[in-house]
């Protein structure tokens, strides 16, 4: 097999954390774990890795903590690729255009604190809150190649299952900053947009949370959502293993900046892992 390392697409998926990149949904995945770039899946690879992130205990959350981190990537030379960041599903490019579709899972919020080793949020600010249920999610995504230093991505989150927890889209650029033998340093910038259904279930307030939990009551409309900052920088040790760090911020917006439930409106996050490919 080929090495193929692992590049960044899109920031993690916050609240709604899915198996891969993590805001409430992209979230994910999501302690920023990196993707693999759909122009490199041109031979079957396998990674295997693992690390730490940290991240608020919930979007809007003040208070952050460590989870684990764990990567299993197999890439088949056809496209298709079964993955614990990107789900199970096909990828492949068509000249500057790359797209990919896969099946994957958007992990829930507990009203309470959840450990390092769960993919739930939580937080003990939530109580009352009830938790929001983890959802399997169709994850389609359409990349074009503007230049050598700019790729253009759009990213949606569908809900197959628990689907009154809404959709969300991404829209997010990404930029080479650096490329070497032995390092390659990238940027990232999102933006989020969730479904009124979305924004509710992750920022909203509704008259039976409110009399649980204290907070007040809260409608929370379609629209955007948050902004998010990604610098990642892979170091190869050798041909095979790699150190992948990330440095993130996030920045609520719109309705979920002025939600009860939020008590910091920005906060970083960050992961560090160790891969091997083969």
């Amino acid at each position: 097999m080929r090495n193929t390392e692992l590049r960044h697409t899109f920031p993690p998926l916050r609240s709604g954390r899915s198996l891969k990149k993590i805001v409430p949904g992209v979230a994910l995945a999501l302690l920023a774990t990196p993707t693999l770039a759909a122009e490199q899946q041109q031979a079957t690879a396998l990674t295997l890795g693992g690390g730490v992130n940290v991240a608020p205990r919930y979007s809007g959350s003040d208070k952050s903590h460590a989870t684990t981190a764990l990567v299993l990537d197999y890439s088949m030379a056809n496209g298709f690729f079964i993955s614990s960041t990107r789900g199970i599903g096909y990828g492949n490019t068509l000249g500057k255009l790359n797209f990919s579709a896969a099946l994957s899972y958007r992990a829930g919020r507990k009203d309470h604190n959840a450990d390092s080793g769960s993919v739930s949020s939580g937080s003990d600010e939530l109580r009352g809150m009830g938790d929001v249920k983890g959802s399997a999610i169709g994850v389609p995504t359409l990349g074009y190649k503007v230049a050598d230093w700019l790729n253009l991505q759009l990213q949606a989150e569908v809900p197959l299952s628990e689907r009154s927890n809404g959709t969300a889209l991404h829209f997010g650029i990404t930029s080479p900053l650096y490329t070497s033998a032995k390092n390659s340093v990238t940027l990232a910038l999102t933006g989020n947009w969730g479904t009124s259904q979305y924004m509710q279930t992750y920022y909203g307030v509704s008259a039976s949370q409110s009399a649980a939990s204290g907070f007040a009551q809260y409608d929370a409309g379609s629209g955007m959502y948050a902004y998010d900052m990604n610098i990642d920088w892979t170091y190869k040790l050798t041909p095979d293993w790699s150190i992948v760090t990330t440095a993130g911020y996030t920045q609520l917006t719109g309705d979920a900046r002025n939600s009860p439930i939020v008590q910091r409106k920005s906060s970083p996050t960050g992961s560090l892992m160790v891969t091997y490919s083969f």
